[in-house]
């Protein structure tokens, strides 16, 4: 299967889970932060660990665990968390988080499947180039975007 499909496929499904909880995309972009972290700092122990399970071996094993490891954080804080009141406000933060997503997702998924026609070949080489831009770009609006959401108003310790 061609890698610009898989990336469209992650894409749209990371996009549309954003859009539907409605969850704002600092606090997203920071968990795929820590999780590109995490899988940075533990995804060979836990690759070995799924391999020793039985779940498989190889590139493959080693691409799901930390493909896993980065998306695992912000999905749990997709239930919880400061949400956009808009739609435009909502589609562009999905739609940011996706990209972001997508960034910190290139080196795992590059390293099992290999593109495909000069186009898909193309595509890829231009996100894998410059993803480190993508993420740098992706992390200050996801720092900006904290610093811009209000925190609840509280009167005689009570929520309005």
């Amino acid at each position: 299967m061609d890698i610009i499909l898989i990336y469209l496929a992650v894409a749209v499904v990371l996009f549309v889970a954003a859009y539907v909880a409605k969850r704002r995309f600092g606090l997203l972009g920071l968990a795929l932060a820590a999780g590109y972290l995490l899988s940075d700092i533990w995804g060979d122990e836990i690759s070995l660990l799924a391999t020793g399970l039985g779940f498989g071996s190889g590139a493959v094993t080693s691409a799901v665990v930390t493909s896993v490891m980065v998306i695992l954080p912000p999905a749990v804080l997709m239930f919880h968390g400061y949400i956009y009141k808009n739609v435009i406000a909502r589609s562009v933060g999905a739609a940011l988080f996706a990209v972001l997503a997508l960034a910190f997702l290139v080196e795992p998924l590059g390293r099992v499947f290999v593109p495909s026609g000069q186009a898909g070949r193309e595509v890829y080489d231009w996100i894998a180039n410059n993803n480190l831009q993508l993420i740098a770009i992706g992390m200050t609006a996801a720092i900006i975007d904290v610093f811009m959401t209000k925190p609840v108003q509280l009167k005689n310790g009570r929520r309005r």
